[in-house]
């Protein structure tokens, strides 16, 4: 599945790096989505020999890359606990307005 919205990951691997998601558009071969990805850990990835990627919401090409098997089934992704943060934060800085 996508990390952002949740729509599960059909194609067979080795994911491309200009794959993305039918629905959102997000880069499926991102860190978000890899196996390896740990919140926490060094660079947030548990594979030690790894480069150090930047933005991990965007495709790379890392070769260590695998997809993590969650991301088969389709689950609500972090979009919706984005928008919801997002419209709390909106809220908040209404009350100043």
């Amino acid at each position: 599945m996508c990390w952002f919205c949740g729509t599960p990951v059909k194609d067979a691997e080795p994911l491309g790096r200009s794959l993305r998601c039918p629905v959102c558009g997000k880069d499926l071969r991102s860190c978000r989505n890899c196996r390896h990805y740990l919140t926490g850990s060094r660079f947030d990835c548990a594979e030690s020999q790894a480069e150090p990627v930047r933005d991990k919401e965007i495709a790379n090409f890392c070769d260590w890359f695998a997809l993590a098997p969650k991301f088969r089934e389709a689950t609500q992704g972090e979009k919706k606990e984005m928008d919801s943060a997002k419209a709390a934060r909106n809220a908040f800085d209404n009350l100043f307005k």
